[in-house]
Parts: C-alpha cells; structure tokens; sequence
C-alpha cells in the first residue's frame, strides 16, 4: 500500500507539490491540512482522544477530529470524509479561518501546517472507530479552556495552539 500523501503549498495556499506524509513530517514541510471542530446545541465542543498506536500524540485529547486533504478534495469534503473515517458520523461543515502553526514533537516529527479550521454541529453520539480514537466527550468551551491552563499536557501541541482562535472566534459570534 502507498504511504499517504499531502499537499505541499506555499503561506498563501497555493499548490506546489506533493510528498509522502511521513517524510513532510520529518522534513517539518509546510502542508495543507484541517481541523473540524464540531458543537451541539448546548455549545459544547465534541472532543477526541487520540488512540494509543498513533505514531505521536497517542491518548491525548485534540478537537474532533483532523487530517489532511487529498488531492483533488475541497477542505470541507477532506473535513466529511475524515469526520465518518474516525467518528463514524458525517454532518455539514462550514469554513472559519485558516492559520500557519509549526509543532515538534519528541519523536523527530515536525507539524508544520496551513490549517483550515471548519465547523459543524452534531447532538448525537459518535460510532468511533478504535483504529484512530481511544475515547471522545462533550466539554463546554470555558471548561477546555480552563482544563488547557490547568493541564496542557493532556492535549495536543495543535490544539493548545488552535482551541484559543477557535474560542475567540465562536465567542465573536455570539457576541
């Protein structure tokens, strides 16, 4: 089977390239990638905990779920596919915003991504697949962003990135 590829691009999202997943990661190469933040009708924020075989950040806690988009996949068809892929559900996403971050790890991987941040909504549970999630839970957003400052490390380098755009940005539009 072919090593999964990704989507290099330059900080404006433009198409340069393609390289093999695991070497971008080594490499620390920018690439498109995304992350779905799905909600339910009381606010909260569905949250995956990753399972223990992922090559990093096994068993920690990260938005719902994320990836990266293959060629020829809008942003939001990547979000769909990966959303049924890992939690067994599929529901529609919009578009918020999208940021560059860079995130070593111990093991030698780099994250360096464009991430594309989408959001859906959901009040059901999920159908987890146990090949890419330990666990999942609803938390309300000023209970992560508490339990961020109280335990970072239980959380991916991503999402302690991301979750506070992604908290300024769903409290602008309730504002």
């Amino acid at each position: 089977m072919r090593e999964e590829e990704v989507i290099l691009v330059t900080p404006e999202d433009s198409v340069i390239g393609t390289m093999p997943k695991m070497e971008a990661h080594q490499k620390a190469v920018l690439h498109r990638a995304f992350s779905v933040f799905v909600l339910n009708d009381k606010g909260e924020t569905m949250l995956q905990q990753r399972a223990a075989h992922k090559y990093h950040s096994p068993l920690l806690w990260t938005n719902t779920c994320c990836s990266h988009q293959r060629i020829g996949e809008t942003n939001l068809e990547a979000g769909r596919r990966r959303l049924q892929e890992e939690m067994g559900f599929v529901t529609e996403l919009s578009e918020l915003f999208s940021f560059i971050y860079k995130a070593p790890f111990d093991n030698g991987l780099t994250e360096h991504e464009l991430d594309h941040v989408l959001l859906g909504h959901f009040n059901g549970a999920p159908q987890i697949n146990p090949e890419e999630v330990a666990s999942w839970k609803w938390m309300s957003l000023d209970k992560i962003s508490k339990d961020l400052d109280e335990n970072p490390e239980s959380y991916t380098a991503w999402f302690r990135i991301i979750f506070n755009r992604f908290y300024d940005h769903i409290g602008r539009d309730k504002a």
